[in-house]
């Protein structure tokens, strides 16, 4: 497997050591069986009306994390891996031992209802705290940061916060499990930087 992976070109592999790690944490999720808690839904969740048609911008989502595995400088592709790594690996353990939920509204009829029923037939419901899909989001957003471009940062910056806001108003995650997800990325992100945690990480930068 390692030769396989190392015959990959750089960045396609750091994708898929980083994000293809974070389907195993929502595979492990999926394991556990038994009740899972309710998040309850906050005010801030309520601001935001339950609308199928924001399926199109959380779908950008599985834009924007590729673009940060492909556009982010060459000396971010390790960290970025081993960010996305870490958010998996802590994800992953709360996931099994305290699962979480929500109170899903009913999909009516609309002209997304279709792509929406597909997404829920691969959706893992017991994985709603923290929000990997926040997590992610702030990584991508981080590794594709560059003081040098201004504009090019306000329209990620717009991007991200698009993404955030759908995952909400698509009732995908509330108030406080992204708010959670958020806070992992910004973890993963400061503890892959750390020197320390770098001789837990076998996989070489080409």
């Amino acid at each position: 497997m390692k030769r396989l992976l190392r015959q990959l070109p750089p960045r396609l592999r750091h994708l898929l050591l980083g994000w293809g790690s974070v389907g195993c944490a929502y595979t492990l999720g999926s394991l556990r069986s038994g009740p899972a808690w309710v998040l309850p839904e906050l005010a801030s969740d309520r601001l935001l009306a339950f609308d199928p048609a924001a399926i199109w911008l959380y779908l950008s989502f599985f834009l924007l994390v590729p673009a940060a595995f492909w556009l982010t400088p060459q000396q971010r592709l390790r960290w970025l891996q081993h960010a996305m790594q870490l958010s998996a690996l802590l994800a992953g353990m709360v996931f099994l031992l305290w699962p979480t939920t929500l109170a899903y509204p009913p999909v009516v009829s609309a002209p997304s209802h279709g792509l929406l029923q597909l997404l829920l037939r691969f959706d893992t419901p017991g994985n709603c705290l923290p929000s990997l899909h926040g997590a992610l989001t702030w990584l991508a957003l981080w590794a594709l940061w560059d003081d040098r471009r201004p504009w090019r940062n306000a329209l990620l910056l717009l991007w991200a916060l698009a993404i955030l806001l759908a995952v909400i108003q698509l009732r995908r995650h509330l108030t406080l499990d992204l708010g959670a997800g958020l806070l992992l990325g910004l973890l993963s992100g400061w503890l892959a930087a750390r020197p320390v945690l770098h001789s837990f990480f076998r996989y070489r930068c080409a």
